[in-house]
């Protein structure tokens, strides 16, 4: 059988002897040409089964048969009380019984959120997110002390660390908790438990934020951490056992980072609560607070959901003014004049030079509030699509060498080293077909100038960066800038500037017809359309 991809693509022979070859890299599209194309091995296909009526066939990639992937017990309950259906929905069903607009004007970023649950339900799918006998079954995956797993305990109003070197054997981590009563801190647990990639992936997508996740197991009348505030925005779900949080004004609204507080300048609480398996708690960023296992309590289990860090309007302008400045320097020889002689010499800048820059910043400002001055935040939007989770997906790649396959044969997922490559093998479009957008909360399109550009004069391009090959197990674990400089290049496509409008048509349009994109030419859109299903962007009605 072959299944013919477009010219701009790559046709794959699918039979009991071929090598399978993957297209890794095709990013960088122009009109008529495909450049930078990357061709990689992947292993030896079995003979294709015939078709069949179950949902999906898997098939190793070698000479031996993998069993099926079991879905986990979160996946198989139905009794859930989130609702997944939408971002929205789901957010909603997390802070029930209120509303959405309630907490909104209410709450968020104002003042703390209590809300307890007594349905046993709720508890119960809670409890499932994250129980102890997980924790044992994940120091055999290799957890590490520091990057995975951090021993606390607050003593005298400071935080100390307890944590061994190395690998984390349970046996070695029961014994420092029971001997010092510590608490366990177990990072970004959403790499590992797939309920909660599902939960996160989802309120990234409702926030437009990242979404962070901690687990902390605090044995009885035991105290982790220090009174504290932190720089994001928390939700608190109590999963097992009791807790009781004291929370203090705010030395610092809406903090912008972390900080210990004395427990002599914090004064007396605010609020004083037992946060109940069911219940969740909220509270600004700059809220102090602090929190201790009760006596009568075996162990608390909770998890906390993290989310708005370097969010707020301050860091909307840091990413916005420097290109807005270069832009208009370029077009304003005003701002192109010299400043004055010996400036930087001065101890201060002087009251002409403040009015001269407030009045280059008001007449900006002008611009912007008319809508005559487009603002670009590109770093932001590459951070977010960059570091945020893939889609989630409940059937997982779980070894190198997979290849999945619907029994459609409409899609198949083919892990190439590290990567996930998604080969997208229905229907190619063609200018008369009626395409949509997939994945739109996980791409943005951004204008910046050509990378590695030799010219005099910059050149600008438009970029769509997609989180569709993302790694869920690196997610908020902080990449060197050698690494995020090679997801910079791996996850997006570049185009002309001249499609800038075509694309913000299709990403505003719920449906649209090929050949009525805003392009000069019928190869333009079809390059672009076939540009976008190349990387499972766009799918054929």
């Amino acid at each position: 059988m072959v299944t013919a991809f477009s010219s701009a693509c790559v046709s794959l022979v699918l039979t009991s002897d071929i090598i399978w070859k993957t297209l890794v890299k095709s990013h960088v599209w122009l009109p008529g040409v495909v450049i930078e194309l990357e061709w990689r091995c992947v292993g030896r296909l079995k003979k294709m089964p015939k078709k069949s009526k179950t949902p999906s066939v898997k098939r190793r990639i070698a000479d031996q048969e993998q069993p099926a992937v079991k879905r986990s017990k979160e996946e198989q309950s139905d009794t859930s009380p989130l609702c997944f259906q939408s971002p929205a929905t789901l957010f909603e069903s997390l802070i029930q019984p209120m509303g959405t607009d309630q907490f909104f004007s209410e709450y968020w970023e104002k003042k703390p959120l209590h809300l307890q649950r007594s349905d046993p339900g709720t508890a119960s799918y809670y409890q499932s997110l994250f129980q102890l006998c997980d924790l044992q079954s994940l120091c055999s995956q290799g957890l590490e002390y520091y990057r995975d797993i951090n021993v606390v305990r607050c003593v005298n109003g400071k935080k100390k660390l307890l944590n061994k070197e190395g690998r984390v054997k349970h046996s070695v981590l029961n014994k420092i908790i029971s001997q010092n009563k510590a608490t366990v801190q177990y990072h970004q647990p959403q790499r590992f438990k797939d309920e909660l990639w599902r939960i996160q992936e989802k309120l990234e997508c409702f926030f437009g934020a990242l979404v962070g996740s901690n687990i902390y197991i605090t044995p009885e009348e035991s105290q982790g951490l220090p009174p504290h505030y932190d720089d994001v925005e928390v939700f608190i779900l109590q999963l097992e056992g009791q807790k009781h949080w004291r929370l203090y004004n705010p030395t610092v609204p809406l903090a912008a980072e972390y900080s210990v507080q004395s427990e002599d300048s914090i004064g007396i609480p605010t609020h004083d609560i037992i946060l109940k398996a069911g219940d969740l708690l909220y509270f600004p960023r700059g809220t102090i607070h602090q929190a201790r296992t009760p006596a009568g309590v075996n162990c608390s289990i909770h998890l906390t959901l993290s989310t708005y860090q370097r969010m707020s309007w301050g860091d909307l302008l840091l990413d916005v003014f420097p290109s807005l400045l270069c832009d208009r320097s370029r077009r304003e020889v005003r701002l192109r004049e010299g400043m004055p002689r010996r400036l930087i010499l001065s101890s201060s800048a002087g009251l002409h030079t403040n009015k001269r820059l407030a009045a280059s910043l008001r007449s900006l400002a002008d611009q912007m509030e008319t809508g005559t001055q487009e603002l670009g935040f590109t770093h932001m939007k590459r951070d977010f699509i960059m570091n945020r989770l893939p889609p989630y997906c409940q059937q997982q790649l779980s070894s190198p060498c997979m290849l999945w396959m619907h029994s459609d044969f409409s899609v198949m997922y083919i892990c190439a080293c590290k990567h996930v490559v998604c080969v997208t093998a229905g229907k190619s479009p063609a200018l008369e077909d009626t395409v949509i957008l997939t994945f739109k909360d996980h791409m943005v399109i951004t204008v910046e100038p050509r990378p590695q550009s030799t010219d005099d004069v910059t050149e600008l391009v438009v970029f769509v960066l997609h989180s569709l090959k993302n790694q869920r197990e690196g997610h908020m674990m902080g990449d060197s800038c050698d690494d995020q400089e090679e997801r910079s290049i791996s996850t997006g496509l570049q185009f002309p500037l001249s499609y800038l409008q075509a694309l913000q048509q299709l990403q505003l349009a719920e449906q649209l017809v090929v050949a009525q994109l805003q392009l000069p030419t019928q190869e333009d859109k079809l390059n672009l359309a076939l540009a976008l299903w190349s990387e499972n962007l766009l799918r054929v009605l």
